[in-house]
């Protein structure tokens, strides 16, 4: 664009015309990389200084694309005149083009240190760059500092230049990271938007944002920050709109009336890019080479660099100065002899003979022969005699100026001080990113973002979870809960969405949610399965006690978990505070012994007898305080003296008056606990049922029964139902009320509830 030029003091011309002479000339690229790199210099959000002025629409910080390069005009800004100041003068090395046809800088004079104005960001083969942008006055005084003390450390040169200067502005946060980098080349520094908090009509606040982070897109940050209102996220925001116009950038984040508006604030800055980490890989071709360097070699590099320049320049200028004041001095001497002079060019036969004749009798050089014989007559006036000695006093004086520059280097440096403090005082701005010697964390306690709301949480025995809203669940029955024809609906609890799900597996694995992470799904539609919440859920796997806490902090409660062969063991709920991997993996609650053994029962502990009861119809009855309080990956002690062909079906705690027994038979008979006399752990137990030869009874199930009478102040309308239901082999649905039936002693077999013959026993028990 130089060459053409196509610079800051003429027309503006089409972009298309530049982009044309680059690609024939210079450089063999697609014409979209070489426009797009155009417009890059064009615009003034991500560069520190523009280099190239453009009419048209040349893109926007939303991403947008400029307008085709038909349409669009340009040409250098006035700064860019200042990077190639001088390149006619022999000042930097000219390279061949692609096809020998052309000669082209392979850098340019630069009277200001590029590199670190407007930074670089790129991909090369095997190595990238990201070197930010800097305040120009900022760089500038670096550098003149670093010329007058050429040993100078970052810690002096952080004084004139303390960190990146971004266009768009926005706080940039951790002096000690900018220093790591400034040493090292590279470094993370925080960038945070300028935001604040404006108070609206009827007690609403909003967040408003001014300044985003460096090479940030803007429609994409407002399209994040209106997925966390629309995801609810984060609780309280109304609307979130983009405001900006031709007077700056503007977003907008109404609030609602009653939100918070620090945690919003606090959760955009964690989990959208209102905050971003930038970080330094300062590299940069040093002697044909790839450095990660800091900001020591660049500025040393660029001031051995203008050094160069600036000899060089000087170097021309003086030989150019050299050769005018040869011909002045050759003039102001004709016109003393000027009449001779005359007649030897007129009694010449042509301009060639006249020079020689000129330079044989008067002992002119050539040059000064040949201006001599070019010479214009009206140059011959008494005035020019004047000029031509006032030209031959400026050019002496140029010459010992240049010469000087040359010989002597503290006259030199003064030169590039002096070109650098014009180049500030003509563009330098003010500093538009604000810096902050420390890193702010952001904090947002995971608690104070998730809404407060009221839920019902159910869970079925195969496993299915689900919260279902208020409304959902009253406009259905409890029964109409979806399912699996096979399962059963085991745990039903209102909740609130602040609160906390541990479920216990028969594996010994306890799966834990927030309940703000379950699905919403409605009542009448199957939930998401287990194996969904966690990889290791097995298909044989199901769910056998459940619990909704508040919190962990201050659980005191113990629970005591009793497995089919014969294990038990209490342990402490606070054990299972939240793991890392709680969202991927459940965590272990008991260890068995042996790979088949089954958890069997888990409740609180009551401190009160433990009751257990095997398939072979042994009980034994211990005090639960006979059991340990071991770790959750323990196995824990031995609570019951099994025979080899025998295993615990159930396990209760002995608080009520009575139990009942079901045999596989159909047979169901109700004990009282006095029956069972309390023993110590680890014993074979009594026999709670009549050993038969043909046809054995085996126990099914066995639970408590409730006190449900209170003597004669309750008539029986007040009393409790209880209802077991028995499913039969052949299907066939049984229920009795437990408490209605009679106590019977401790060997007695009971009584059938169905005929054995025609239903074939008991394929499936549950109490209502």
């Amino acid at each position: 664009m130089n060459k053409d030029g196509n610079t800051f003091d003429k027309g503006y011309r089409k972009s298309a015309k530049s982009v044309g002479n680059i690609m024939g000339n210079y450089h063999p690229h697609g014409d979209s990389s070489i426009y797009d790199a155009m417009v890059r210099l064009s615009q003034d959000w991500k560069m520190g200084q523009v280099l190239v002025e453009m009419h048209g629409n040349n893109g926007s910080m939303d991403g947008d694309p400029p307008a085709a390069m038909r349409y669009t005009e340009a040409r250098l800004s006035e700064i860019s005149a200042y990077l190639l100041q001088d390149i006619d003068k022999n000042t930097v090395p000219f390279a061949w083009n692609f096809d020998d046809t052309e000669k082209e800088p392979t850098v340019l004079p630069a009277s200001f240190p590029n590199l670190l104005v407007n930074g670089s960001t790129g991909i090369s083969a095997g190595y990238a760059t990201d070197i930010p942008t800097h305040n120009l006055s900022e760089v500038i005084d670096a550098t003149v500092y670093m010329i007058d003390h050429p040993n100078a450390g970052v810690d002096k040169l952080m004084a004139f230049l303390p960190g990146p200067d971004f266009p768009t502005g926005a706080i940039i946060q951790g002096k000690s990271e900018i220093k790591k980098a400034y040493e090292t080349g590279k470094g993370k520094v925080v960038v945070r938007s300028q935001t604040k908090i404006e108070e609206l009509k009827g007690g609403k606040k909003e967040i408003v944002v001014t300044e985003i982070p460096y090479e940030l897109n803007k429609a994409s940050l407002v399209k994040k920050i209106d997925d966390v209102r629309v995801n609810a996220k984060v609780a309280g925001i109304a609307e979130v709109r983009d405001e900006s116009d031709r007077d700056g950038l503007r977003i907008a984040i109404e609030l609602r009336k009653d939100a918070d508006a620090e945690l919003i604030l606090n959760y955009l800055l964690k989990y959208t890019d209102l905050q971003v980490n930038y970080n330094f890989n300062m590299v940069a071709i040093d002697n044909a080479t790839p450095r990660q360097v800091g900001i020591l070699p660049i500025l040393s590099s660029y001031i051995s660099h203008k050094r160069d320049i600036i000899r060089s320049r000087s170097i021309f200028d003086r030989d150019k100065a050299e050769k005018r004041l040869h011909i002045v001095e050759g003039l102001i001497r004709v016109l003393s002899i000027l009449d001779e002079v005359i007649a030897l060019i007129r009694a010449s036969d042509n301009k060639a003979d006249a020079r020689e004749n000129l330079m044989a009798s008067y002992n002119f050089s050539e040059p000064q022969a040949e201006a001599i014989v070019t010479l214009q007559l009206y140059r011959l006036t008494n005035t020019d005699v004047v000029t031509l000695q006032s030209e031959e006093a400026e050019l002496k004086e140029r010459i010992t100026t240049l010469s000087a520059i040359i010989n002597d280097e503290k006259t030199m440096f003064n030169v590039m001080k002096r070109e650098l403090r014009e180049v500030k005082k003509k563009f330098g701005q003010p500093r538009k990113s604000i810096l902050v010697d420390e890193v702010v964390a952001v904090e947002v306690e995971a608690a104070s973002l998730i809404v407060k709301e009221e839920t019902i949480v159910s869970v079925t025995r195969s496993g299915y979870v689900k919260r279902t809203t208020p409304r959902s669940f009253s406009a259905s029955k409890l029964d109409e809960i979806g399912k699996r024809e096979d399962d059963r609906l085991i745990f039903h609890q209102p909740a609130l969405t602040t609160q906390h799900l541990l479920m216990f597996t028969t594996f010994g694995n306890v799966i834990y949610r927030p309940i703000h992470e379950l699905d919403d799904i409605k009542w009448k539609d199957i939930g998401t399965h287990s194996s969904s919440l966690v990889n290791n859920f097995s298909q044989e796997e199901e769910i056998l006690f459940v619990q909704i806490l508040d919190d962990f902090d201050g659980e005191t409660r113990e629970l005591i978990v009793a497995t089919k062969f014969g294990l038990i063991k209490k342990v402490a709920l606070a054990d299972f505070k939240p793991w890392r991997t709680y969202r991927s993996k459940s965590a272990q609650y008991a260890k068995f012994k042996q790979a088949d053994d089954r958890v069997v029962s888990v409740a609180f502990d009551k401190n009160a007898d433990m009751m257990l009861v095997t398939h072979n119809g042994y009980a034994l009855r211990f005090p639960s305080q006979d059991v340990p309080v071991v770790g959750a990956k323990a196995a824990g002690v031995k609570s019951i003296n099994l025979k080899d062909d025998d295993f615990v079906v159930a396990s209760y705690f002995a608080d009520t008056d009575s139990f009942y027994i079901l045999t596989q038979r159909g047979s169901l008979k109700r004990v009282n606990f006095t029956e069972i006399p309390a023993k110590n752990r680890a014993g074979r137990g009594l026999q709670i049922l009549r050993d038969l030869k043909k046809a054995p009874h085996k126990v099914f199930a066995s639970g408590t029964v409730k006190n449900v009478y209170g003597g004669d102040l309750f008539s029986e309308t007040d009393q409790e139902l209880q209802m077991l239901q028995v499913l039969s082999q052949t299907d066939k649905l049984f229920e009795i009320n437990l408490p209605d039936l009679n106590l019977l002693d401790r060997t007695s077999n009971g009584s059938f509830i169905f005929d054995e013959a025609i239903e074939g026993g008991v394929k499936f028990a549950n109490i209502k």
